[in-house]
């Protein structure tokens, strides 16, 4: 009986135009040619394996000579008007010659005699230019069709000489169609998401995916299970990719690493799942930004649930899982241990802080006074603020100044609020920033004001009076460090860093001067480009140190001196003689006359 079964990629062969699918662009410019008598005498059939190109060859070498039906596709190469001939292994000079032989000798009956080339890109470079004359000016009895899957190794010579046809992949909705068709003639029992998992594997490949379906009769029989075609083609299916997601958005690192343990005993592949969790990723993305689910290749309840998944979680944090998998699928081909590196890509995802968590987080600081605006939202943020410790943290620097806020006024409170955010050290630098100043004006002491204003039944009123003397303490502050006072201590300075930082760095600060002081902004000069560069790769330290001996924190501009300024180029001794010479007389006739000459 195995001697008489003929496969499904064999048996189900299109034997006319009208049964190749997708291909229509195609299909429909020949048989239009052929109406029409415009056939050329080469062509070039392009596209990726599976989708029927070797096929529409003999299906048009059929409509051409036309051969009968009854006349099965294979056997058209046993006729003598169609030669298919496998460039794969005849791809030598000599094969060519024999081709153009062949040429030659005109049909034994009908029109043409054509010849089918199948993986033509397999020719050597010679072996074409031995083709090049025959395919240009070929006998009137004779077309040539080429296929190809990697149409760049075709010479140009060869492309420019006939005309072209691009096969596209088959899309999964029609290989689905074209499976269910035969399913029903095979008395195949099938349910709609294995024909949807068969397709995808296939990759856009009719050919490919006619023999995963007879894989899975062999291995199921006539009724095909789900579960059981799975296991046939090894394919993760989408409850596992489903599975494997929930484990992560409810941070279960338990139950996902027993989920990865299972996989790996059921002998799945770790990129083959990379591969379909990037697709499934892609496809929660789509069914979370558009309504268009057509674009989502799957069976019309796989489609609701992604939907229904999609509610759950945010865009952001999908495409952050995404770029995370994506970038791991590509480095997982080198480590030495992926089991490992998978799980450890898992434990990421699940510790991976959602983006809900982090706009909590955002809003209780900005119920702390960084944000006036959003103040309104702090009853809720105080009840989330449970949630974490360190929100618990956050919640707890910031309950002091509650009381006071809620007697004084909304204009007051935003005085206040602007106030605290003017005093908060940042760490920029700043003329203002000495230490006694800071300690002066810290958050804690700032939220004491408010407290006794209340006790004192006059908040407006003393809120001014505790202002002012912090504000004219920094004025009286900034005033106190002047140029003067910096260049006479400036060599104190200087000596004071011995021993502190690298003795090079120690002589480039010694040839530097400082010139001006403008604010916080200390400008200094040194001889040399060499020295600027040292010093300013190293300002932030200096800066240390002044805030150190100064009690400031400056910011250093340093310039070299003349540094604009072309440099003088110095004399030789014969260009000094010659000025000499010019600028004396008598040395002038003592040369001309006696025909001194410089000796160097």
């Amino acid at each position: 009986m195995s001697n008489s079964y003929r496969a499904l990629t064999r048996k189900y062969r299109p034997q006319s135009f009208d049964d190749i699918v997708s291909q229509e662009h195609v299909s429909n410019t020949l048989l239009n040619a052929v109406e029409q008598d415009r056939i050329a005498h080469a062509y070039m059939f392009c596209g990726p394996r599976g989708v029927g190109k070797t096929t529409m060859a003999r299906v048009l070498a059929r409509v051409i000579n036309g051969i009968d039906d009854t006349v099965d596709g294979e056997a058209l190469n046993q006729t003598l008007n169609i030669i298919e001939i496998d460039a794969a292994s005849n791809n030598k000079v000599e094969d060519v010659h024999h081709l153009r032989e062949s040429v030659r000798i005109p049909p034994q009956n009908g029109r043409y005699k054509i010849f089918i080339v199948d993986e033509v890109h397999m020719l050597s470079k010679a072996a074409f230019n031995a083709l090049l004359k025959t395919l240009e000016e070929p006998p009137e009895h004779a077309i040539f069709i080429f296929a190809t899957t990697e149409p760049h190794k075709v010479l140009p010579t060869i492309l420019s000489r006939v005309q072209r046809f691009d096969f596209k992949r088959i899309a999964v909705d029609e290989i689905v169609t074209r499976l269910e068709k035969i399913t029903r003639d095979e008395g195949i029992t099938i349910d709609h998401e294995s024909l949807h998992v068969i397709a995808k594997k296939a990759d856009g490949a009719l050919r490919d995916a006619l023999g995963l379906l007879d894989q899975a009769i062999a291995f199921c029989g006539d009724h095909i299970q789900h579960h059981e075609l799975l296991k046939a083609l090894n394919v993760v299916g989408s409850d596992r990719l489903f599975e494997f997601m929930g484990f992560v958005t409810q941070r279960n690192s338990s139950g996902g690493l027993e989920l990865i343990h299972t996989l790996l005993q059921e002998g799945y592949d770790i990129q083959e799942f990379l591969v379909g969790l990037v697709e499934h990723l892609r496809n929660l993305y789509v069914a979370k930004q558009s309504r268009k689910m057509d674009l989502i290749e799957a069976s019309a309840e796989t489609k609701s649930r992604y939907q229904k998944e999609a509610q759950s979680l945010d865009a952001t944090d999908i495409m952050r899982y995404l770029y995370l998998v994506s970038e791991h699928q590509i480095k997982i081909k080198e480590v030495s241990q992926p089991r490992i590196s998978f799980e450890l890509m898992f434990l990421k995802m699940v510790h991976l802080e959602p983006l809900d968590g982090l706009k909590k987080l955002i809003a209780k600081v900005q119920v702390g006074g960084v944000d006036v605006s959003d103040a309104v939202e702090a009853p809720q943020a105080a009840e989330d603020a449970t949630e974490t410790s360190d929100a618990i943290e956050v919640s707890k620097t910031i309950e002091e100044p509650e009381p006071a806020q809620e007697s004084e006024p909304p204009s007051s409170t935003r005085k206040e609020k602007l106030s605290f955010l003017d005093r908060i050290d940042l760490g920029a630098p700043s003329l203002s920033d000495n230490q006694d100043h800071t300690k002066e004006t810290t958050p804690s002491t700032e939220a004491e004001v408010p407290n006794e204003a209340v006790e004192a039944g006059g908040n407006e009123q003393v809120q001014p009076e505790e202002d002012a003397p912090q504000k004219e303490t920094g004025n009286n502050d900034q005033k106190q460090l002047s140029f003067d006072t910096i260049t006479a201590a400036w060599e104190d300075f200087v000596q004071g860093l011995s021993g502190k930082i690298p003795k090079i760095l120690e002589l480039q600060v010694e040839r530097v001067q400082p010139v001006d002081l403008v604010g916080d902004v200390l400008k200094l000069e040194c001889d040399n480009p060499l020295s600027k560069q040292m010093l300013d790769q190293q300002s932030r330290e200096l800066c240390l140190h002044l805030k150190d001996h100064f009690g400031y924190m400056l910011r250093l501009h340093i310039e070299v001196i003349n540094e604009h300024a072309a440099p003088k180029k110095e004399k030789n001794s014969y260009e000094f003689f010659k000025e000499l010479i010019k600028k004396d007389p008598i040395l002038k006739d003592i040369v001309d006359k006696l025909g001194a000459e410089l000796e160097y």
